[in-house]
């Protein structure tokens, strides 16, 4: 069965960092593009981060970028994204997906799986 599970997110103040992880299973992440997504209450679902399969080149969306980092851990089969100097404005759940595909895929609807999604508040 082929399954992504997010973790990691939670409340935090203004300022501070969370790390975020994506397990697969059922499949091998190694020749999948991963994207992680966002999306706030009344909000359009937003791309946030994607990492390739081929080379491990990367994108960022303005907003996040110089604060989050992504990474792969292909032996562990996990993705990761490591939120620094997070805003309020970043508080949202956030999604991870798989393409397979060697590039960045930025827009959502070219994704084949998605995990159920994490919390993440930025709150004083």
């Amino acid at each position: 069965q082929v399954q992504l599970v997010e973790s990691g997110g939670g409340l935090v103040q203004p300022g501070g960092s969370l790390r975020l992880s994506c397990a697969a299973s059922g499949f091998t992440l190694d020749y999948y593009a991963i994207g992680w997504f966002r999306q706030a209450p009344g909000k359009e679902r937003e791309g946030v981060s994607c990492i390739s399969s081929s080379d491990g080149s990367t994108y960022y969306a303005d907003s996040v970028k110089g604060r989050f980092t992504i990474s792969r851990d292909n032996a562990k089969n996990t993705v990761y994204l490591q939120m620094n100097s997070l805003k309020p404005e970043d508080t949202a759940v956030y999604y991870c997906a798989a393409v397979n595909s060697p590039h960045t895929i930025v827009v959502p609807w070219e994704y084949d799986y998605w995990g159920q999604g994490t919390q993440v508040t930025v709150s004083s």
